[in-house]
């Protein structure tokens, strides 16, 4: 009986099949790699994370020390003056004079309901008076901006506005300002840091729903009992009704 000869493989097919197996290669190799960067980069955000919340506590401790030693001694002690103003816009364009307009549009507040963190100094605080009938605007707290950046956070990448769901998103656009993480992002913007300017431009502005009961009155300021104006530390309560 004859034996038959095995079919030779074609050259062109040879070459093919090892081209197809290298890509498959590469394609494994850099998916592992992939995985021990984002492992990596996880732990890296927690480690980061639990520095942040270290020193908010021991903040939060040393002023509640000061107050202490300030009452046992019979003294006063003032907290230091908040650096970040969150400002809300809750009416609309109507009587809306164009300087108004025009400093709303420069605060980015073109939106009902819109929020936005601002710098508080002195340049800021003369245009905020200028525009409070139509805005609140209070000092925020560090759970409340994390709440506004984790629920309401979205990034503006080419004039888009892109949801924020990644670490990866945000090591991309401000890792050159060593601030890879949303934990970072909070921390900048609630001790209103170095790199403030650049982190606050690059968030769309915060997008909030109606608050949960209404406004009590629109036309009339907060210390009047309406909704306008400076609420101070009570801003914290307007935004969780919102959110």
């Amino acid at each position: 009986m004859v034996k038959k000869e095995a079919k030779k493989v074609p050259e062109a097919l040879q070459k093919l099949r090892s081209r197809i197996a290298a890509n498959e290669a590469a394609k494994s190799e850099a998916k592992a790699q992939a995985e021990q960067y984002r492992a990596a980069a996880t732990q890296e955000a927690l480690e980061r994370s639990e520095k942040h919340l270290k020193d908010y506590v021991a903040s939060q401790v040393l002023n509640q020390d000061n107050q202490q030693t300030a009452s046992e001694s019979r003294d006063f002690w003032v907290e230091p003056e908040p650096k970040v103003i969150l400002a809300i816009r809750i009416k609309g364009i109507n009587r809306c004079p164009p300087k108004v307009r025009s400093i709303l549009k420069l605060f980015r507040l073109i939106q009902l309901h819109s929020a936005v963190l601002i710098k508080n100094n002195k340049a800021t605080k003369n245009m905020l008076k200028l525009v409070e009938p139509w805005i609140t605007y209070g000092y925020p707290s560090r759970e409340t901006i994390q709440k506004l950046v984790y629920k309401r956070g979205y990034l503006k990448i080419n004039k888009s506005r892109i949801p924020l769901y990644d670490n990866a998103q945000i090591e991309k656009e401000l890792g050159k300002f060593k601030i890879v993480c949303a934990e970072d992002v909070v921390t900048e913007l609630a001790t209103c840091g170095p790199h403030f300017k650049e982190v606050n431009s690059l968030l769309w502005r915060y997008k909030l729903s109606s608050p949960k009961g209404g406004f009590s009155h629109k036309r009339t300021s907060y210390i009047q009992g309406g909704d306008w104006g400076n609420r101070e530390k009570k801003i914290n309560n307007l935004v969780l009704r919102m959110l």
